[in-house]
């Protein structure tokens, strides 16, 4: 098939799948505005791939995605726990600010994304087509649900995360309050959240589109699909990890195959570090770790030959909170109106190298700041594990990291030079003083009840 049948063809398939094609918008220079496409992991560990050094699992594809694009060093998912990651990454806000910076969404959870709030979806239309398949996590219940009410033309996914039940398949486009549920093949599960973004890309293919991926795998329990060896010594997770990395391939050679490789930027990574399996690799702590790099810096590549450069890496801090930005500037849209964001543009960071646009990223303990990063160095004032928290800074302990890199180009954040830079950690410690004033009024006033219940169960589990 030729390429003008095919995407004859294409429009007719969006026809019927209830999306109507849209004329491209055109771009500053009359260049077609790009495509965007977010391959969004759930849980995977900076140490879990192949592109930052050995010890990482093989993912070949990935590193073929690295030589061909940009590999961020430094880059921060917006949380260190999926709703809030996913919050941040879909707005360009700190969660704290939608009110959904306390914990995850859980089943009994009436919690949900405010329809008020702008994601990327909402910011890039009318001119794109937009689509979310795999994981939501950001409210399945009333206003929240399902992810059509936030600008997504057609959903295919989870409600929230594959370890969590009941789990359906839900169905939805644009238009309609109604879904389709369908029960849950997990082995393959990952395969049937790309079939459909394939088709959507299909489908679009002569018309921009913003298309997340958001896979429900690595986390936990393991599905590994049939084909992918778990019996190395990563076991299933490194299955799925394999898995993932299978579909990367696959997603690059469909673009390849539909010449739409240099209309379209594809970014690739997690929305927290790992959890009790997987590897931050030498980044302290994991998912839900409090303040420290192994909870929230996770893998970065952005992809778009012709757009981006090849096989170039970048140390200027960045985070998942910058994407909508960066997509609003990319397809030469004006910022958006009347909305408060956190994230900054970070085209020239990709392009060039420049200095990130951030003086500092803030980290939260759920609601409240516990660490800021600057360029060179980071402060950490509570060790926590999801809502336990241990203030070290009122102890008298005063954690200040180095992040200028020492030998490798890193650091871990294993000893603190406080006591080595007196005024660092004085400026530092301001700077996240001024974070918790900053954001205490979006706090709330009490716990979600869901979370009030659990913490009874696990009292009364505990006597």
């Amino acid at each position: 098939m030729n390429r003008r049948r095919l995407l004859a063809a294409g429009a007719a398939t969006a026809l019927l799948s209830g999306v109507e094609p849209r004329a491209a918008a055109a771009a500053p220079g009359g260049a077609r505005p790009p495509n965007f496409i977010v391959v969004l992991c759930d849980d995977l560990g900076y140490g879990d791939v192949s592109i930052y050094g050995p010890g990482g699992l093989s993912t070949p594809n990935l590193e073929r995605m690295a030589r061909e694009g940009v590999v961020a060093t430094d880059y921060y998912a917006p949380a260190n726990l999926c709703s809030p990651s996913r919050a941040g990454l879909l707005t360009g806000r700190y969660p704290v600010r939608t009110g959904l910076g306390y914990e995850v969404i859980m089943q009994q959870d009436d919690r949900g994304l405010p329809l008020s709030e702008v994601t990327i979806a909402n910011a890039l239309k009318p001119a794109y087509a937009t689509a979310l398949f795999g994981k939501w996590h950001l409210g399945h219940r009333g206003a929240a649900w399902p992810p059509t009410k936030h600008g997504f033309d057609a959903f295919f996914g989870i409600p929230y995360s594959h370890d969590m039940s009941p789990l359906s398949l839900f169905e939805s486009h644009a238009g309609s309050d109604e879904t389709t549920k369908f029960p849950v093949d997990f082995p393959n599960l990952q395969q049937q959240f790309y079939d459909h973004a394939e088709r959507f890309i299909e489908a679009h293919a002569s018309q921009p589109f913003f298309v997340e991926l958001a896979l429900s795998s690595p986390h936990l329990p393991e599905h590994p699909h049939p084909g992918f060896d778990d019996k190395t010594f990563a076991g299933p997770y490194g299955a799925v990890v394999s898995e993932i990395d299978s579909i990367v391939g696959r997603l690059m050679a469909k673009l390849r195959a539909l010449k739409l490789e240099r209309d379209t930027v594809v970014i690739f990574t997690s929305d927290n570090g790992p959890w009790f399996e997987g590897s931050p690799g030498n980044l302290r702590e994991r998912k839900g770790g409090g303040g420290y790099d192994g909870g929230y810096r996770v893998p970065f590549v952005a992809w778009a030959p012709g757009r981006l450069p090849a096989g170039k890496r970048v140390s200027s801090i960045i985070s998942g909170v910058d994407l909508l930005p960066t997509f609003l500037a990319m397809a030469g849209r004006p910022p958006l109106a009347n909305v408060t964001l956190d994230g900054r543009d970070i085209t020239a960071v990709l392009e060039k190298g420049a200095a990130s646009p951030h003086e500092e990223l803030v980290l939260f303990d759920n609601e409240v700041p516990v660490a800021v990063r600057t360029q060179d160095w980071k402060y950490v004032d509570a060790l926590y594990y999801r809502g336990l928290m241990l203030p070290v800074g009122a102890l008298g302990y005063e954690e200040l990291y180095d992040h200028r890199g020492g030998p490798g180009g890193e650091r871990p954040e294993n000893y603190s030079v406080s006591a080595n830079h007196p005024e660092v950690a004085k400026a530092m410690k301001a700077r996240l003083d001024a974070a918790k004033k900053q954001f205490a009024p979006f706090k709330h006033a009490d716990i979600p009840p869901v979370f009030k219940a659990l913490r009874g169960q696990l009292a009364h589990i505990q006597d």
